[in-house]
């Protein structure tokens, strides 16, 4: 069996200018990054403007185990499925970050004949983006410690800096340090620590920006520390906004590539869906939607992660609407919320899980029907992807479909796009065309307006099916300070677990009668958001025993192995 790296590196591969002429892009919108990857211009959208919008399908999924159920996998074969079927298609995913390529996780651009190619460009560099938006990060955290130490004209407590450094490499080892060591010349001795790039409020901003200035106005907003009379400090009070704008000017244009099956690709932002919002851009989109019968994004996690994040921010700031949702499931997976299977990465699963088990599956179905009531409660028409492994029965995947109609999806069909590419998700592709032809009434789980504690609690309570909320009084005095600022009304971003429903990864299926703990509360005023920490939440990453990089090399030929 072919490795994915192999099928990518062996599939045709056509030139991008081809790509995007078939896509309706103008070669003068084309910004080449050699033959096969582009970044468009955003001067495109006012050419564009006046287009109507193509319909607009969200992919999401069950709580995922911790080998993930398939998502971009179906994500990828479903936009060559509906190539497949004679209709315009562009997909919209988010760019991985470094850290989980060469830790646990390896590649992130599909796999098997459902991939993004060239596969090695959209797994490491791509167009620099990620770095980009590291070096804009880091230029402001230099900012703020530079202005204290040149006499601290803004009145800033040190004690109170949020703003870390950022690399895109998980090493556990900078998570909390000291820095400033060394004497008077090399600044002050301080706590501080490095997040992963990806955790930045710069990507976050990235991926909600509407253009340039947009871009400028949000990077200015950026609160990075208080002032000892505890006022917030910003990056337009450091002066460092202007620069950063500028550092991402190129970060702004999404990436134009190509599945296995030639229908385009955007490839933009990548923040964590578990800490920030978990979507590519909403440039993307915007772009995408004006050019496409059909527009294929993807939100990071279960839909109580990615997907509530994609609808109550993303589709928020960006006024688009959604058409049709779907969600992936997997026989494994369905099994392993019965809870009473562990699945660990790199080792072999459990024979409960490859065995035909109709009782574990019909138990762990319970996260199946939440996460269907989940998207429905916004309105939109679910269906059910139930991504196939070779281990699955018949029985298994007749019972699987009977209980996602029983549990409200509009519809529900077997992808097998791994295995057979677009061929493989015809079904898919056509029920879920169809179900966008559906009414939808589509609606925000929560307005604005509402008091902080309202719109957590209101989350907690439909969407992951918490009893109730407690609040630690660091989370109380958090709420205080950032009504008494004026940041109210902005949108809840809650940070969590992705392996449960809950805020405790050990809990499976769809717990209730629990109460969820929230910690702590931030801010990113730039991207537009608060984020609830619930329990403890890593920003940056450990390594694993055996790191997927340490497979990767380069061979006698000078071709990249070892990547997913």
């Amino acid at each position: 069996m072919l490795s994915d790296l192999e099928i990518a590196q062996r599939a045709e591969i056509k030139c991008i200018e081809e790509i995007a002429e078939k896509a309706g892009i103008e070669r003068k919108y084309l910004e080449l990054y050699g033959n096969y990857k582009a970044k468009v211009s955003l001067d495109i959208l006012k050419e564009i403007e006046e287009r109507p919008n193509g319909k607009y399908i969200d992919v999401t999924a069950i709580t995922p185990t911790p080998l993930g159920e398939g998502k971009t996998v179906t994500t990828i074969g479903l936009s060559q499925a509906i190539g497949k079927l004679g209709k315009k298609v562009f997909t919209c995913i988010r760019q991985p970050s470094l850290g989980p390529v060469f830790g646990i996780k390896g590649g992130a651009a599909g796999g098997g004949y459902s991939q993004v190619i060239p596969m090695e460009d959209f797994n490491l560099h791509l167009t620099g983006d990620v770095h980009a938006v590291g070096i804009a990060h880091n230029l402001l955290a230099a900012f703020v410690d530079n202005s204290i130490y040149k006499g601290n004209p803004l009145n800033i407590d040190p004690l109170s800096i949020t703003w870390p450094r950022v690399v895109d490499v998980s090493d556990r080892f900078l998570r909390h340090i000291i820095i400033g060591l060394g004497g008077k010349e090399n600044g002050f001795p301080r706590e501080t620590g490095f997040d992963i790039t990806v955790a930045s409020e710069v990507m976050a901003i990235l991926a909600l920006t509407t253009g340039l200035f947009d871009l400028r106005k949000r990077l200015s907003k950026i609160i990075v520390a208080q002032t000892y009379d505890k006022k917030p400090v910003t990056a337009e009070d450091v002066k460092a906004a202007g620069a950063m704008t500028v550092l991402l000017k190129d970060a702004i244009k999404p990436t134009l590539m190509q599945t296995l099956e030639h229908t385009p690709v955007f490839v933009h932002a990548g923040p964590f869906a578990n800490i920030a919002h978990g979507n590519s851009s909403i440039i993307a989109d915007l772009i995408a939607i004006k050019l496409a019968e059909y527009v294929v994004t993807e939100s990071g996690f279960g839909a109580d992660c990615g997907m509530e994040k994609f609808m109550n921010i993303k589709c928020r700031y960006s006024g688009l609407k959604p058409d049709c949702v779907v969600i992936v499931c997997s026989i494994r997976a369905l099994k392993a919320h019965s809870g009473k299977f562990k699945v660990v990465p790199g080792k072999p699963l459990d024979k409960g899980l490859v065995e035909e088990n109709i009782p574990a599956l019909i138990e762990g179905s319970s996260n199946l029907a939440k996460q269907i009531e989940n998207a429905k409660t916004f309105g939109i028409p679910v269906v059910v992807a139930i991504n196939k492994f070779i281990t699955d029965t018949e029985k298994e995947i007749e019972k699987t479909k009977e209980l996602a109609i029983k549990y409200g999806a509009e519809d529900v069909a077997v992808s097998e796009v791994w295995e057979k590419g677009g061929e493989g998700g015809i079904e898919l592709a056509e029920k879920v065309i169809k179900a966008c032809e559906k009414d939808k009434n589509f609606t925000f789980l929560y307005p604005l307006e509402w008091p902080i504690k309202k719109k957590i609690e209101t989350i907690a309570t439909k969407i992951y099916g918490a009893e109730k909320v407690e609040y630690s009084s660091l989370a109380e005095e958090k709420i205080k300070l950032y009504t008494k600022w004026g940041f109210e009304n902005l949108p809840i971003c809650m940070a969590k677990t992705h392996l449960s429903l809950s805020h405790d990864p050990n809990l499976k299926g769809a717990p209730k009668g629990f109460t969820l703990p929230i910690r702590d509360i931030r801010i990113s005023a730039g991207a537009g958001f608060l984020y609830p920490l619930c329990g403890e939440m890593r920003t940056m990453p450990g390594l694993p025993s055996e790191p997927a990089g340490t497979k990767v090399d380069i061979d006698q030929e000078g071709k990249v192995v070892g990547l997913f």
